[in-house]
């Protein structure tokens, strides 16, 4: 019988979990120092769903400060689980394990963009209790 899923919050020296990470859960290969800066960094959040060993999603995101804003909030970056394990809900336990840490660091808030036709991205924020919002468009601007 194989080992459960395993949902975990990297913390700044677990870069090496991001060593074996199955095909199409990132956008590009892992960068070590990149890696390394991110974890290092206490605001950054990385939340990874381990099968077997091997990294097979994600969720990444950022608390956020303003100096209009009491509490941090949480800004979810992106979402990510390989194709192998799509529809198992991997991205809700993700999630939920995103927002609980979230909570955990005092954010009231938390807040994630996404494409209007991503209709898998749309169900998954809604039913981990997110809410649309009406009217907003994003902007992307290309700094290289």
């Amino acid at each position: 019988m194989s080992a459960p899923l395993q949902i975990k919050i990297l913390e700044r020296g677990d870069e090496g979990v991001l060593d074996t990470v199955a095909p199409d859960v990132f956008d590009d290969p892992i960068d070590a120092r990149a890696a390394r800066e991110f974890l290092g960094d206490p605001r950054h959040r990385l939340a990874v769903a381990l099968d077997a060993g091997v990294v097979v999603g994600f969720v990444s995101a950022v608390l956020y400060v303003h100096p209009d804003k009491p509490s941090p909030e949480l800004w979810i970056n992106e979402v990510g689980v390989a194709p192998s394990h799509q529809g198992q809900g991997i991205g809700r336990r993700l999630l939920e394990a995103t927002l609980a840490d979230a909570r955990a660091a005092g954010c009231r808030e938390a807040w994630v963009l996404t494409d209007e036709t991503n209709q898998a991205a749309k169900r998954l924020y809604q039913a981990g209790g997110g809410e649309p919002s009406d009217g907003h468009v994003m902007f992307t601007f290309r700094l290289r």
